[in-house]
């Protein structure tokens, strides 16, 4: 049996791990890279051959963990895809709108590109990748045992990270080696979700460890420390910031702020926009499946309290809505991307980064090379949609709102394994991957730190060989129909750049040599 370690090592995103037993091929997770160097990565070829992959198992929606499924569909993928029913919805409305942002932002690279006599931009997929994933899904529920394929059977259990996240139990072989993959894990003590499910024995736990060199602050201490900062930013009645991933931690800081209203901290008279219509949609998705959540959102609920609706909330859906709070000096305004790097919160930090008065208040992860990393980490100027702007704001951090585990709730999750499994620590940079391992260590557990592109031999009763495998990257299949469509659309755009004379007296050369490629194809076909 081999694992292949494709995502999530070194960094907390971009998750993908393929698991090879008896020519049968699973891939767990197939996430988007985001920050650093996040174009490059997502777009290279997967170091595999997408259809041969047999099976895909989503652990949670998340676009670090879900956002690339439309392009392994692109490039060849026809299994069969399993995640819960709340994922399977989730994935849907993230993917389309990452669609809908990528043809955007390609379109205006095209545009940009055209006019310096250089190639289109072409987004990862299209709504046609994604229509073709929704066809594929396969839904389950916690904690039955499926089998996905021949010698191969999964069980998905409650992580409690996000609404439908889950931690995958895989049996593998007839002597039924056990995996357990992680996946993201919740707090040990949740407001929103439940707790991550008590799982005793594995021979492999491949385990993240995004906070695994350090504890958030407790529920109450968090609670202070959100009541402060909102009450010190309302002194300065400017404008409050809230970047938020519009899974889980939009319901999160929503509810965080009726509970302010009754506490009376937060009045009723304070504006809050709720700038995501993708926001809207996934907050409808937690109202229906309410009984996935913690008793106490379901208490909630059942006495007719909203608990994702604090007075004064406003959704904005359109654009021109969006843009009209400019015009509002004095509120309190949610918007994705979590991390900043994309969505409708970067105009809102262009038009209040500058501002001494205005806050911003980061309550999530900010992975390396993201815009919110670069602002918690002290950047005095930031490019922002294309523009240097002054970073004079006042910005805080609020950890302990995460739905991740912090070290002592990954420790004590790890700890009721009774089976001396062997961790394979991933989905965090390497000084929190390392941290958590040495930890691990300490309690008497074999622990490895995987790089990525490693790929693991892993036997029952046998130390893990790991090595580092440097795959030649594979050629996606060609899709000779997709090709011919886009190169309709080269064949446009070069007509229409044709206009200025010395854009065609430069490309004339490189159009007769596609010419002769193009002929030498065509006699190939007619044969």
């Amino acid at each position: 049996m081999r694992l292949g370690i494709y995502g999530a090592a070194g960094e907390v995103t971009g998750s993908n791990y393929l698991l090879e037993h008896d020519e049968k091929r699973v891939l767990i997770d197939c996430g988007i890279f985001q920050g650093r160097d996040e174009d490059r990565k997502n777009s290279e070829p997967f170091p595999f051959d997408a259809s041969k992959v047999d099976a895909l198992l989503l652990t949670h929606a998340h676009l670090d963990h879900s956002g690339r499924v439309p392009l392994l569909v692109k490039r060849g993928f026809r299994g069969k895809i399993y995640a819960t029913t709340p994922t399977l919805e989730l994935c849907e409305i993230l993917w389309r709108d990452s669609a809908r942002l990528m043809k955007e932002e390609a379109e205006w690279k095209s545009r940009k590109n055209r006019r310096k006599g250089l190639p289109p931009v072409y987004p990862l997929f299209s709504e046609k990748e994604i229509e073709r994933a929704l066809e594929m899904f396969v839904p389950v529920s916690y904690d039955d045992v499926i089998e996905a394929m021949p010698d191969i059977k999964v069980r998905f259990r409650d992580a409690g990270h996000i609404l439908g996240s889950a931690i995958i139990e895989i049996w593998a072989g007839k002597d039924s080696i056990k995996l357990v993959f992680s996946g993201d894990l919740g707090q040990q003590v949740t407001v929103l979700d439940r707790n991550p499910a008590v799982i005793d024995d594995a021979d492999y736990v491949i385990i993240e460890s995004t906070y695994g060199d350090r504890n958030h602050k407790s529920l109450d201490e968090t609670r202070e420390e959100f009541a402060s900062v909102i009450a010190e930013s309302l002194r300065d009645r400017s404008k409050v910031l809230i970047p938020t991933f519009v899974v889980d931690r939009v319901q999160r800081i929503l509810y965080e702020l009726n509970i302010l209203q009754e506490r009376g901290i937060l009045k009723d008279n304070v504006s809050i926009y709720f700038d995501s219509p993708m926001g809207v949609k996934t907050t409808e998705i937690y109202r229906k499946y309410s009984s996935l959540l913690s008793a106490e959102i379901q208490d909630k609920l059942f006495k007719n309290q909203d608990p994702f609706a604090p007075r004064g909330l406003k959704e904005v859906i359109s654009p021109e809505e969006s843009k009209k709070i400019n015009d509002v000096s004095f509120a309190i305004v949610l918007a994705g991307s979590g991390m900043a790097n994309g969505g409708r919160i970067v105009h809102h930090l262009k038009h209040n980064l500058w501002n001494p008065k205005a806050h911003v208040i980061f309550a999530g992860y900010q992975a390396a090379g993201t815009l919110g990393r670069k602002i918690i980490d002290g950047a005095r100027f930031v490019k922002v949609a294309g523009e240097e702007v002054a970073v004079k704001c006042k910005y805080h951090t609020i950890g302990g709102f995460s739905a991740h585990a912090d070290k002592d709730d990954l420790l004590a999750w790890a700890s009721n394994f009774k089976t001396n499994p062997t961790f394979i620590v991933t989905h965090g940079e390497e000084r929190s991957s390392n941290s958590l391992a040495d930890e691990l260590r300490k309690l008497g557990s074999q622990a490895l730190v995987p790089q990525r592109g490693y790929e693991m031999s892993l036997d029952r009763g046998r130390s893990t060989v790991e090595k580092r495998v440097e795959i030649p990257a594979e050629r996606p299949p060609l899709e000779v129909q997709y090709i011919l469509k886009d190169m309709d659309l080269l064949l446009a755009n070069i007509n229409d750049a044709l206009k200025e004379a010395e854009v065609a007296e430069e490309i004339g050369p490189l159009l007769m040599s596609a010419k002769i490629l193009l002929e030498i194809a065509s006699q190939r076909v007619v044969r």
